[in-house]
């Protein structure tokens, strides 16, 4: 052991054992009984009794003294387990009622007594005492608390490294569960790494690492209603409640949704592509402009690379970009069928593509300076992601099997 036990005792007068009291508190905890942790500490067992279970005032010159770690009791409504509720839950697993029962008996969850006991029962011999339990509760509750990014360099260095190559923070967690299986200390979830991002003054991660974030603030922005969509073209077209039932399923590969990410002044953008059962991206490359007739002949190059079984649909919003979808459909063999109007949502994979590029060509910026080659390494990329969606597979490993197939 690491404390030593003070020779001189004799001249202690009304001075407390402050440190002989925390050490002792210390080894309460630990699960050691009060004979042990009295004879580590230097004290007589009646001492320690009395510091474990407190006293009360007996006369003039004696004062109540509160039991070890004692706090008094938070006032308000009764959200959290009052001492009376743990005393009932002490008597009634003594008479071997179940959790179930005795959830009822006092109006909680199942889940809040099987918790309960299962935190605050003692360390070593597993019993549950209701005034330990609530020691041990009420010391668990004072905030704040220091975060978990904070408490380990390690952790804060693996999600700082997988920021920097533009991980999303819920692919970070999933790969601390894979590649620290048994180590829990090393688990968060999605939203401890955000609010460890947007928290002013906390700094359990580098401010600048917010820019990482692929909405590229360093804030949370409220939720608020859909701009109003630009004018939509007046052309015979075929809307998505025609679409077949097999696209709507995911169930079978080749249906594709498509858009275009505009850039500074509206003067350049990039079209994007992304078939529905594997999220796989493939990028337009528009150079000159993104009117009809380019944005036409840049889908046919790209859908005639692809096997004649992957080219079995494309939905498309009602942009002006695609007033030439019948020639397209004539010179592909591809239909294009249109979403309802201020209906993102019915192609929600593209919306998610288009946010995720977002990070690689920010919005204001001339889109037209990038050329094919990047294009095609931006794609590569986004499709070596793993994907929560498909399983923490890639988008890549995910077409592969189904060519391979």
């Amino acid at each position: 052991m690491d404390f030593e036990i003070r020779r001189d005792r004799t001249p202690q007068g009304p001075r407390k054992l402050t440190r002989e009291r925390e050490e002792y508190s210390r080894l309460m905890q630990q699960g050691y009984s009060n004979k042990e942790a009295c004879r580590v500490v230097g004290i007589d067992e009646r001492t320690g009794q009395k510091w474990r279970n407190g006293r009360k005032p007996t006369g003039k010159q004696r004062k109540a003294l509160l039991p070890l770690g004692a706090v008094a009791e938070p006032s308000g409504p009764s959200r959290y387990l009052r001492e009376a509720d743990r005393i009932h839950i002490a008597d009634r697993l003594r008479e071997n009622a179940t959790v179930r029962a005795i959830a009822a008996e006092l109006g909680r969850s199942p889940s809040t007594i099987s918790r309960e006991i299962r935190r605050n029962r003692h360390p070593v011999n597993g019993q549950y005492r209701p005034y330990a339990a609530q020691a041990r509760a009420d010391a668990r509750r004072p905030r704040p608390k220091t975060g978990k990014i904070r408490r380990s360099p390690e952790l804060r260095d693996f999600i700082q490294a997988r920021l920097d190559i533009r991980w999303s923070p819920e692919q970070i967690c999933q790969a601390l569960r894979a590649q620290f299986p048994r180590r829990p200390e090393m688990h968060v979830v999605h939203e401890t790494v955000y609010q460890a991002l947007y928290a002013q003054g906390r700094g359990e991660l580098r401010r600048e690492l917010a820019r990482a974030l692929r909405s590229g603030r360093a804030r949370r922005k409220p939720r608020r209603q859909a701009q109003q969509r630009q004018p939509r073209f007046a052309t015979p077209m075929v809307m998505i409640s025609e679409r077949p039932a097999e696209a709507e399923d995911r169930a079978v590969p080749g249906h594709w949704e498509g858009d275009l990410i505009i850039g500074k002044d509206s003067k350049s953008a990039i079209g994007t592509l992304v078939e529905r059962a594997t999220r796989y991206v493939m990028l337009l490359h528009l150079p000159a402009d993104h009117g009809a007739e380019s944005v036409r002949d840049a889908l046919a190059g790209t859908v005639q690379t692809l096997p004649a079984h992957l080219r079995r649909s494309l939905t498309w919003d009602q942009g002006s970009e695609m007033a030439a979808h019948g020639s397209f459909t004539v010179a592909t063999d591809v239909p294009v069928y249109f979403c309802d109007p201020a209906s993102p949502w019915q192609r929600g994979s593209n919306e998610n593509t288009n946010g995720l590029l977002r990070q690689y060509f920010p919005k204001g910026t001339d889109l037209a300076v990038h050329t094919r080659e990047h294009l095609d390494a931006v794609a590569a990329e986004l499709n070596g992601r793993p994907r929560k969606t498909l399983g923490w597979e890639t988008p890549a490993e995910r077409l592969h099997k189904l060519l391979a197939a």
